[in-house]
């Protein structure tokens, strides 16, 4: 039976005084974001906002896919560590954030190909057709690079972190609030802070005003749908059919899956995959746990 995660003191009330310095917060994204270079190169009339961090051209570049109701900032704890050695393009997928909006797919049909279409020919245009990278993904954004490297090929290695699509049970407690639907400023932001500690981060300490920042603007500026195609399964399919070496990292209270048993049957369907839970982490593991995060992530990508 699967475990349930002890939600007992995340709570708006408890949380509330930690999202009042959002000035610091804002400092600190422009701080790593000048660490960048903005491109935005357009498919087929879709453009896609790239950060590129680092400027080493003797390796493969590493590419991290955010998740949903998400932007580049999903990494934001990450960039610095992984850019050290390596060049990092970070993009905000098609529909999310500095990105334009996908058009319409019609009722029943994928939403996820269009997204990787425009996805993989603004990489290509940044990178080169075919050229070999490492690549990443977090929650919607696990699901949506697996099924990138199946399309694109050219993927040496792939990382997967709390990644959707995997088709088992949720655990979550408590249920999200719609703050689009909230009557003011001060109630959105007190549903926002409800969503973040009964989706992404286990410990309260961890709702900082760094962690609420980059939800508050991450959800404001998403307009693609992912939850239907994170909930539609079809995470084994993809990496089944790449069989390059795979990490499946979660954290040991992701809400989105029960991790251990999940990651010792993914781990052990197939060679050249490693599994880790990261002790104390929720779903957002690579915030939460950036450093132990960073350090598995560039011992992976090498």
């Amino acid at each position: 039976m699967p475990s349930t995660p002890d939600r007992s003191d995340t709570s708006i009330s408890r949380a509330t005084p930690a999202i009042a310095d959002d000035a610091a917060a804002r400092s600190e994204i422009a701080r790593i974001d000048a660490l960048s270079t903005h491109h935005d190169p357009v498919h087929e009339g879709v453009r896609v906002r790239w950060r590129r961090f680092g400027t080493d051209t003797t390796k493969p570049p590493i590419v991290l896919l955010h998740g949903g109701h998400g932007s580049w900032m999903h990494w934001l704890r990450n960039a610095e560590a992984l850019s050290t050695e390596r060049t990092l393009l970070l993009p905000d997928m098609p529909g999310f954030h500095d990105s334009d909006a996908l058009p319409r797919v019609a009722p029943g049909e994928d939403s996820l190909p269009p997204l990787l279409k425009a996805l993989g020919g603004t990489l290509d245009a940044l990178v080169g057709v075919g050229a070999p990278i490492d690549l990443g993904g977090f929650s919607f954004g696990g699901l949506t690079a697996a099924r990138f490297a199946v399309q694109r090929g050219a993927v040496r290695r792939l990382a997967l972190l709390g990644s959707g699509g995997h088709g088992t049970l949720r655990r979550m407690t408590a249920q999200m609030i719609n703050w689009r639907a909230a009557p003011d400023r001060e109630a959105e932001r007190a549903a926002l802070l409800h969503n973040l500690g009964a989706l992404m981060l286990h410990d309260t300490a961890a709702i900082d005003p760094l962690a609420f920042e980059i939800h508050d603007i991450s959800c404001h500026g998403t307009r693609f749908r992912s939850k239907e195609v994170s909930q539609a399964g079809g995470l084994r399919k993809a990496i089944d059919t790449l069989g390059v070496p795979t990490l499946l990292l979660w954290g040991e209270y992701d809400v989105t899956a029960d991790p251990r048993p999940l990651v010792a049957q993914l781990a052990s369907e197939g060679p050249n995959r490693e599994g880790v839970v990261i002790d104390g982490a929720g779903h957002w593991v690579q915030y939460e746990r950036a450093a132990e995060t960073n350090a598995r992530l560039s011992k992976f990508f090498g």
